[in-house]
């Protein structure tokens, strides 16, 4: 045996008094885990000037936001609709914990816990730990702020004994409701899905944002806040709504109930805690897909299928010809963008939700009219315009397949062709619904044929537009213009759509003249017309981009490479 063996002091042995104790300059796991998370934000600012002023931007408005809602909220103690305004606040707080990591799992380096596998650590101190440290940053912040005003607003009495107790309760589940969350979808945020999920976050804050503004709408428009009475009565019973409303029934003497909702709040934290605890220890000993081998069989056998389906699709829709093939690949090209390509799906999906939302939510609101259905033609429109930008540096291995005006017009003509299988039937149905909702069937025509007019347009100035001002859309990250490039990007859309729409006014001084006129029995042309002046101005546009689309390759390749 070496001497090494023969010297080395023998471990404390265990005693009744507990565990032995830690090896010396050891720290505890909580206190490591802290200055972990202290070091993550440190040195995240340390990165660039511009991460740091952001961060310090970010930070101040969060501040100053927290301010003015801690001060709102402190007014309305004493208000009788202050429980309705408070419960609602918390509930939505609490949603939104729950959501954030899904859309922003890149906001926070330790949502993921994987990085700690190989450490020796047990899940139940690591769960208290993580914690502990997660009430460290802006968000926890901002939830205690508006926790405290919610609570000063609530509190009468003798209930300002409970709100302490509530309020450290109702934070508690906030933060473990996000972390479970992140936990138990660890695997999805870190797998391409869920960096398309991320992408997709503005869209999913733009419907919410026009959902809420509906919502208030309503609220305002049908009697107040005593609307929102039976949303209370169920938000009541919610954790972590139950923490607070304990408050308010403190304040009123109903002291079971106040103690019924706090026992359901520490439940609620119990069953998060837990739901945690078993999401670790599965990501720390569970594999993952990246060990298992590649799916055969039936699944490869699925994917051949759908790859083969698409393709019968794309044939179908390229015209016969000596170009059909080209035309059919193009064709296929542009539609696996659509599904596979982060922003490009992004940037589809946002379209196709608001131009649904705006005409629909107006329908139902009773102010709207069907022409405003043609927001939905120019919404799917712009996805005409920087044709080229989608395919960032690979563009070149297009760039060689045009040698000529009749190459690029194929070519524009086969991505044209893509989009219009999706917007074609789209505007139609938006059309078609909100005349349903309004009941404005005899204007139908009008509005139908107004929108596949827009179309048209678009579709002939986006693939100008895409040839003149093309621009590159990084792939990694948030934005979805390089650096330098906002004015082509400003020029090709706001430009392009003015265009547009001045290309539509021949079909627009028709309808006006027709109304005037009192050619009431005519209006059901404005249809054909549309589609007949939509298809020419779609022909023409293309045509006209072909030419410059040759000459400026070296130039197009150029500008959609930027990064």
């Amino acid at each position: 045996m070496s001497d090494h063996a023969t010297t080395a002091p023998a471990p404390h042995p265990p005693t009744a008094a507990g565990p032995p104790p830690p090896p010396p300059g050891g720290r505890p796991l909580t206190a490591t885990l802290v200055r972990l998370k202290l070091s993550l934000l440190r040195n995240g600012l340390r990165q660039s000037s511009g991460r740091r002023a952001a961060y310090i931007a970010s930070a101040v408005v969060s501040l100053l936001f927290a301010a003015l809602l801690v001060l709102g909220l402190v007014a309305l103690r004493g208000h009788p609709y202050a429980p309705t305004v408070t419960l609602v606040l918390a509930a939505a707080l609490a949603l939104g914990w729950a959501v954030m990591p899904l859309f922003f799992p890149s906001g926070d380096e330790t949502l993921d816990p994987t990085r700690l596998v190989m450490l020796p650590l047990r899940p139940e101190p690591l769960v208290r730990s993580l914690l502990v440290a997660s009430l460290v940053g802006l968000g926890p912040f901002f939830t205690l702020c508006l926790l405290t005003g919610s609570l000063v607003a609530l509190a009468q009495g003798w209930a300002a004994a409970v709100a302490i107790p509530a309020g450290v309760l109702a934070l508690l589940v906030c933060v473990a409701l996000a972390r479970a969350v992140a936990a138990a979808n660890t695997r999805l945020l870190t797998s391409r899905k869920g960096r398309d999920l991320a992408v997709l976050s503005g869209l999913i804050i733009a419907v919410g944002a026009q959902v809420v503004n509906f919502a208030v709408q309503r609220v305002g428009s049908a009697g107040g806040l005593s609307q929102l009475d039976p949303v209370v009565a169920v938000l009541r019973w919610i954790p972590p709504v139950s923490a607070l409303s304990s408050v308010e029934e403190a304040g009123r003497g109903q002291w079971g109930r106040a103690l019924a909702q706090l026992v359901l709040g520490a439940a609620a934290l119990g069953l998060l805690l837990l739901w945690w605890r078993r999401s670790l220890t599965k990501l720390m000993t569970a594999p993952d897909g990246s060990t298992l081998g590649a799916a055969d069989g039936p699944a490869r056998k699925s994917r051949t299928g759908r790859a083969s389906r698409l393709t019968r699709f794309s044939y179908a829709l390229a015209p016969s010809g000596r170009e059909r093939e080209r035309t059919a690949a193009v064709i296929e090209r542009s539609l696996r963008y659509m599904w596979r390509d982060p922003k490009t799906k992004a940037a589809w999906i946002t379209s196709l939700a608001i131009g649904l939302i705006v005409p629909v939510f107006n329908a139902v609101q009773g102010s709207g009219s069907v022409y405003l259905a043609c927001f939905a033609a120019g919404m799917l429109g712009v996805q005409m315009y920087n044709q080229f930008g989608q395919d960032t540096s690979a563009f070149w291995m297009v760039a060689l397949t045009i040698s000529s005006a009749r190459d690029a017009y194929v070519e524009l003509r086969a991505r044209a062709l893509a989009l219009l299988t999706v917007t074609l039937p789209y505007a139609t149905l938006v059309t078609v619904l909100t005349a349903a909702l309004l009941g404005a069937w005899t204007e139908l025509p009008e509005a139908l044929g107004l929108s596949y007019a827009l179309l048209g347009a678009m579709t002939a100035t986006g693939a100008w537009a895409s040839a003149r001002y093309a621009y590159s859309i990084p792939q990694e990250g948030n934005k979805n213009i390089a650096p330098g490039q906002a004015g082509l990007a400003w020029i090709s859309v706001l430009g392009g759509m003015v265009a547009g729409a001045a290309l539509c006014l021949p079909l627009l001084g028709l309808q006006i003249g027709l109304h005037v006129g009192g050619a009431h029995g005519w209006l059901w042309v404005m249809l054909p017309a549309g589609v007949g002046y939509g298809a020419l101005l779609a022909y023409a546009g293309l045509r006209v981009a072909a030419p410059s689309t040759a000459g400026r390759l070296p130039e197009i390749l150029g500008a959609v490479s930027r990064r």
